[in-house]
């Protein structure tokens, strides 16, 4: 397939990993706003051109360049009339449903899907294997006994963290690791965060051994200090007067075919080991 119209911002790291991305020719999101090096790189050299959101495609743009496919993510039911004009015009959708996928390296098997309809399967086979042997290296190794809070501040001052049966959640879990949750719920398909007030993260939280901020959301944090501006409560938390204060990449939610290697690195980090990607760093006491 050629000339694809991709919507699901979580699909264009597995086109990169296929070597597959001369078939996409129209993107959902502007440059300035991927974080995967070639896609970005593609749509500033003209490669890749911007065709609108999911919710206001631009049709003309689409169908002038003979596109093939739309690849749409699960927020394409929220407007069926645009799914019902691009069939209209013959272009046919798929909507992607590895979000729906309960554990994270389901979420990468869907590069075959991908490897299928590009012509690159042995690709794909290869991607998913190395993510798989990357997760593997941990896989026979007992819990950690090791608790950790994943979470990011909002402009309001609440604390946004992941609902207990999200992925990032399981992620934890695989790499050993317990994920301080803040609900009862493993409803599938339910939103993955919810926002608690500080207070409420502070009780369940302030003992947790090791906590991830999450820097995707919210402005990158480098060091502790910043932390700290945020809420001065933080100063109190086990895990900043032990220095386990860790930063995601900006890449770590758009680069889907890593998860193996960022359960690998969550192990890493709470077995006291050297990281090995960009998906996550420590933040620096100052």
């Amino acid at each position: 397939l050629h000339n694809i119209y991709l919507v699901a911002s979580s699909v264009m790291d597995m086109f990169v990993s296929l070597d597959a991305l001369d078939s996409v020719r129209f993107s959902a999101l502007k440059a300035d706003s991927w974080y995967i090096e070639a896609a970005k790189e593609a749509m500033e050299a003209g490669d890749i051109l911007y065709a609108g959101k999911y919710s206001a495609p631009d049709y003309e743009q689409i169908l002038s360049e003979n596109c093939e496919l739309a690849i749409e993510n699960t927020m394409i039911s929220h407007t069926p009339e645009v799914k019902e004009q691009l069939e209209k015009f013959g272009v046919p959708v798929l909507t992607d449903h590895s979000s729906y996928e309960k554990n994270p390296l389901g979420r990468t098997e869907w590069v075959k899907l991908y490897g299928l309809l590009t012509g690159h399967e042995k690709e794909a086979e290869e991607a998913f294997a190395a993510e798989n042997e990357a997760f593997a290296s941990i896989g026979e190794e007992e819990e950690t006994g090791k608790t950790v809070a994943f979470f990011y501040v909002t402009t309001n001052g609440g604390v946004n963290v992941r609902k207990s049966g999200d992925y990032v959640s399981k992620m934890i879990e695989l790499a050993g690791g317990t994920c301080i949750t803040f609900d009862d719920s493993d409803e599938e398909n339910a939103l993955s965060t919810m926002t608690i007030q500080m207070e409420t993260f502070y009780e369940q939280a302030k003992d947790a051994d090791y906590i991830i901020y999450n820097s995707t959301i919210d402005s990158e944090l480098t060091s502790v200090s910043e932390l700290l501006q945020k809420n001065a409560l933080f100063a109190d938390f086990k895990a900043v007067k032990e220095g386990h204060v860790y930063g995601t990449g900006k890449n770590m939610f758009q680069e889907t075919t890593g998860y193996g290697t960022m359960i690998a690195d969550m192990h890493a980090i709470f077995t006291g080991q050297e990281i090995k990607s960009d998906y996550f760093y420590k933040l620096t006491e100052e």
